[in-house]
């Protein structure tokens, strides 16, 4: 299986989880050297870009139910394709994203678990960083403009030459995928699709 990013060796942390000014939520956390960063299924893009994206967007909602992020899976803005995942979909992608270490579950002050995602320690990259990565998990390949003005909306990239800076990090880790030479329109895609899916794009 083509490994993209090694992470450290860890043991299985306690991690707290600080939800708006009120809510905290404990989760077991278990990141160790055998969850190397592995491609991704589509719905399993899907639903960890959903995760990235609404941590940032709707953080006063976050981590999210079960309901809200089959809701934010089969949302018709910014998303390509638009797809209609159900909860046991949805679920069974969730524990998958757990098993490989991208995404945990949490406990608050209900009984009903919610979802967040460990993108920051499997993928090893800044804030700026897994913004562009949640907005290609989210739509797939686009040009660079679009992309800066997409991912904009979860943390600030102020012009081209920022987000090149950013791409050429992911780019060297394979996180990122040029399908077009340099220039104007620029197209690039993200670096999680499997060996098939990334054959195709780049063919």
């Amino acid at each position: 299986m083509r490994c993209l990013a090694p992470l450290a060796a860890l043991t299985t942390i306690n991690k707290k989880i600080e939800l708006g000014n009120s809510l905290h939520m404990t989760a077991a956390i278990p990141i160790d050297a055998a969850k190397a960063v592995r491609p991704l299924e589509r719905f399993e893009r899907r639903v960890l870009g959903v995760l990235i994206e609404k941590a940032k967007t709707t953080p006063e909602q976050y981590p999210l139910s079960l309901n809200a992020v089959v809701t934010g899976c089969n949302q018709k803005s910014n998303r390509d394709p638009v797809m209609s995942l159900d909860e046991e979909q949805v679920s069974r992608t969730l524990v998958q994203l757990r098993q490989c270490g991208a995404a945990a579950e949490v406990f608050g002050n209900g009984r009903l678990p919610r979802y967040r995602h460990l993108a920051y320690e499997w993928l090893a990259v800044e804030k700026e960083e897994l913004a562009i990565l949640g907005e290609l998990l989210l739509r797939g390949k686009q040009s660079e403009g679009s992309l800066r003005g997409r991912a904009s909306r979860m943390d600030l990239i102020p012009d081209l030459k920022s987000l090149r800076t950013h791409l050429d990090v992911l780019a060297a880790r394979g996180l990122v995928v040029w399908l077009s030479p340099p220039g104007r329109g620029r197209l690039l895609t993200h670096g999680l699709l499997t060996p098939a899916e990334l054959a195709d794009v780049q063919g």
